[in-house]
């Protein structure tokens, strides 16, 4: 649990740093190729982003930005596909070959900003791999590398508002860590101190006035604040901006949706996971089995709360059917979720019997969102729709 808390902390600090680097990169053209590709790479135009970086990788072979941004194209089709572990090995490998050269930079000049900051970042993205494959090991080690990499990197350039996405991160994190697992806070001591609202401001700064990382910013910004800060509204601000810029994303998508339904906005929200099951059904990137399973999710929720039961019905089976294919290591929170759901409904329609059933297999599963709790109220007394 330790290994994992601070890998967290430290990981969620660097592993986006080094997107906002091609500054360091010293010539108009090659910046401008980096530019684009990083717009291909969040519209998950993988394709034409490849093409954009090897120019770059090409016309500098010994300098690491092109390498590094090539393993960004891998990074975001791991992300889009988590559970397929099949380019595991070869980003890796890449973000190796960028640390090789960061090296060799770093040899001739201990000071030399390029090198720090591919380096640090190349070491965050391997922690934040080797944490969503649970091997907290090491992430923690990469994370242990990275952050005195990334601190003296922000000593050489203080002012740079790129800069600021890291060391926002950083600053966050180092903060909220602790307030959630106070008997972390010992643990901690040999880490610069965290500042929460430090950190938002210079996580906002970022998103409106960084020159490479302004998209990065923002969505960590979104996820800050969706998932920590209880700021919905300000949070869907942010998701819609990125939706528009960057309309095939499906991970901004998603969020659009998350914010939409805490703010129960079902009308808005039935909107945008329809749109998302039409992009399932195309086929498009990113939009798999874990989409749909969420849209339908979502869906029926929206449908619970219009009262039209038997239709949230089909979209909770529907939902749960796509479970018991995703959740091969143990059922996940949507399925918990899903299955309370569903006995909520049945008791609402009267569905005494079946209720408790689904009420029971709750229990069976792991817990998620106080769902255990509800359970065993439910089948204490059945549930009735206020």
């Amino acid at each position: 649990m330790y290994n994992r808390l601070i890998a967290s902390l430290i990981i969620l600090s660097i592993w986006q740093f080094a997107i906002c680097d091609a500054q360091w990169i010293g010539d108009s053209v090659n910046e401008s190729h980096v530019h684009k590709g990083i717009q291909y790479v969040y519209n998950l135009s993988f394709d034409s982003a490849r093409a954009e970086f090897q120019f770059v990788a090409r016309s500098k072979p010994d300098h690491p930005a092109g390498h590094f941004f090539l393993a960004m194209v891998e990074w975001w089709k791991i992300i889009t596909d988590i559970d397929n572990k099949s380019r595991d090995d070869k980003f890796i490998s890449m973000l190796d070959r960028v640390i090789d050269l960061c090296d060799e930079r770093l040899d001739k000049n201990e000071d030399d900003i390029t090198g720090l900051f591919f380096k640090g970042g190349s070491l965050g993205f391997q922690g934040r791999l080797y944490g969503n494959r649970q091997d907290w090991l090491k992430a923690a080690n990469c994370g242990r590398a990275a952050l005195p990499i990334i601190m003296k990197a922000y000593k050489l350039e203080p002012n740079n508002n790129d800069v600021l996405l890291g060391i926002g991160i950083y600053n966050y994190y180092a903060a909220v860590i602790p307030e959630i697992y106070p008997w972390v806070k010992p643990l901690l001591i040999f880490f610069p101190k965290g500042d929460r609202s430090k950190g938002l401001n210079q996580l906002r700064v970022a998103s409106e006035k960084a020159r490479y990382a302004d998209i990065e910013a923002t969505y960590f910004l979104l996820q800050v604040l969706q998932n920590f800060e209880n700021q919905s509204l300000e949070a869907q601000q942010l998701a819609v901006r990125l939706n528009k810029r960057f309309p095939n994303n499906v991970i901004f998508n998603k969020y659009g949706g998350r914010c939409q339904a805490s703010l129960a906005q079902w009308s808005e929200l039935e909107q945008t996971y329809l749109a998302i099951l039409a992009k399932v059904k195309a086929k498009q990137i990113g939009y798999d089995m874990n989409t749909e399973r969420e849209a339908n999710f979502y869906l029926g929720i929206a449908q619970m709360n219009y009262g039209q039961y038997d239709l949230a019905l089909q979209f909770f089976y529907v939902a749960d059917e796509l479970s018991r294919t995703l959740d091969i290591d143990g059922n996940s929170g949507f399925m918990t979720m899903i299955n309370l759901k569903i006995g909520m409904i049945y008791d609402i329609q009267g569905k005494r019997n079946l209720a408790i059933m689904q009420y029971k297999k709750v229990l069976d599963m792991k817990d998620h969102q106080q769902a255990h709790k509800l359970a065993d109220e439910y089948l204490k007394k059945p549930f009735k729709n206020s």
